[in-house]
């Protein structure tokens, strides 16, 4: 007779039965150079394909309901809300673009703000190629976390004062 062997797979969620439901919060953090041109016409509202700004809020905020689809392992959870934020930088010709995600559940919400970050500033990528093709996104980093078992956690080289502020208005 054969005995059937039993694979066990190599992934699987986290076992969060055991939790407690708690209100978390995390805010990520990045930017994209876009170039003198590029950065006129985006501050102006005059890209060929749209208002990159507007654009980018919408697209993050619907990246962060969908991660759970688009990250294999992460749990489905309710979220409180989604804010994402623009900051232009002429010094740079950038924009640094926050996530903030909020949720009362038993998981953090950290990749819900990374993801959210990620497409607001592909969006805005999107809209400034045309324009000028040399564009890059750079510094994508958790900021702040709070919640859980294990408290505030915040970055180690600290808050940008921007990020702060959006804390503090949240």
């Amino acid at each position: 007779m054969n005995n059937p062997t039993v694979i066990r797979n190599q992934f699987s969620m986290a076992d969060i039965a055991g939790k407690a439901v708690t209100y978390r919060r995390a805010l990520a953090g990045g930017e994209i150079i876009v170039g003198e041109k590029a950065f006129a016409m985006l501050r102006d509202r005059t890209l060929p394909k749209g208002d990159a700004l507007a654009l980018a809020e919408f697209a993050g905020i619907q990246a962060a309901k969908q991660t759970p689809a688009l990250i294999p392992l992460c749990h489905p959870i309710p979220l409180n809300r989604v804010s994402i934020h623009s900051a232009l930088n002429a010094d740079s010709y950038a924009v640094e673009v926050y996530a903030l995600a909020e949720t009362d559940a038993k998981t953090g919400v950290e990749m819900e703000a990374l993801c959210g970050l990620n497409i607001a500033l592909l969006a805005i990528w999107d809209l400034s190629k045309p324009i000028n093709a040399a564009l890059a996104i750079n510094n994508i980093k958790l900021l702040y976390k709070a919640g859980g078992k294990s408290g505030v956690w915040i970055h180690p080289q600290g808050l940008p004062a921007r990020a702060q502020s959006i804390l503090d208005a949240a």
